[in-house]
């Protein structure tokens, strides 16, 4: 049987409307995957943020190694190709990230915990943190509707899930994927099969090909977005937390003939959330998502053989 990857009006869902509910409720028990358009994010801002990180990581390594995140032991800032391993049975992953995440006051104690660790911004290009800030703010207040939505759609209750964001531990990246190298055998990907280890992840692209959807029966879909679409899919917090209603999918990136950036904004709950399924052994949101960093970030892999 085919799979189809729905493509939702975003401000119809938002709305209520019963068609967009019933395409989003069977995406999101299916599948795992599905494709918004009319959202409150424009086609020229989703540009300027690919922009943005275009110009990063268009910078010599020697520039960006200032900000290398396997230096400052975090996951904030940049990691060079080759610091993540998200299979442990594939190599190292050949893309280049950036990762940021929600600024603390001055002074908060929440600070000391590595998913609120500092944000490392870099000199050039001008306008990055500028950028990356403003679109982090909007992206996840329309993260957070849309993750509300979405749950009323599948019968559970938005409201319940609105009021665990009031700190999100929302991570934003900007992957850089080069064209596939030449020496790249069966264990080399862009990034390999794996599941998001969060809610829900909101992913803009600059439109290439590359994203893969490995379906239920085996094989695998293709799906992307142009600029100012967005691909959504669902991590492993959020389908434990509906006690497996909502599907973590397995996607990957294999590499093509084209360079490609895309942009997730990893939508996750409070430190303190408890994602555990009903009825089962509490699971605290920072701590599921601290132990798949550290069985995931190269430079942290070592506190999990340790």
């Amino acid at each position: 049987m085919d799979v189809t990857i729905p493509r939702i009006d975003a401000a119809a869902l938002l709305a209520g409307d019963t068609a967009s509910q019933e395409l989003v409720a069977e995406a999101a028990t299916g599948v795992g995957f599905l494709t918004v358009y009319n959202t409150p994010i424009s086609t020229a801002r989703a540009q300027v943020v690919l922009a943005a990180y275009h110009a990063f990581f268009a910078l010599p390594a020697s520039e960006k190694a200032a900000y290398d995140m396997a230096q400052t032991g975090s996951n904030r800032g940049w990691g060079a190709p080759g610091s993540e391993r998200v299979d442990p049975d594939a190599n190292p992953d050949y893309k280049q990230v950036f990762d940021c995440g929600l600024e603390l006051l001055p002074g908060d104690p929440l600070a000391a915990l590595p998913c609120y660790a500092p944000n490392i911004w870099p000199v050039a290009p001008a306008d990055f943190a500028t950028v990356l800030r403003a679109y982090y703010r909007d992206a996840s207040a329309f993260a957070l509707d849309l993750l509300c939505a979405i749950a009323d759609a599948v019968g559970q209750n938005g409201a319940y899930f609105r009021d665990q964001f009031d700190l999100p531990m929302a991570l934003l990246r900007g992957n850089f994927y080069p064209t596939r190298p030449a020496w790249a055998g069966d264990k080399d990907f862009g990034i390999a099969t794996h599941t998001d280890y969060g809610c829900l992840t909101l992913l803009a692209t600059d439109g290439s090909p590359g994203l893969e959807v490995r379906k239920r029966g085996g094989g695998w879909i293709p799906v992307s977005a142009p600029p100012g679409e967005f691909v959504i899919n669902f991590g492993e917090m959020l389908e434990m937390w509906t006690s497996g209603l909502i599907k973590a999918t397995p996607h990957r990136v294999v590499g093509t003939k084209h360079e490609r950036i895309s942009v997730p904004l990893f939508f996750n709950p409070n430190h303190d959330a408890n994602v555990a399924p009903k009825g089962a052994p509490a699971i605290f949101a920072a701590e599921h998502l601290q132990r798949r960093f550290d069985e995931t970030y190269v430079h942290l892999q070592s506190k999990v053989r340790s």
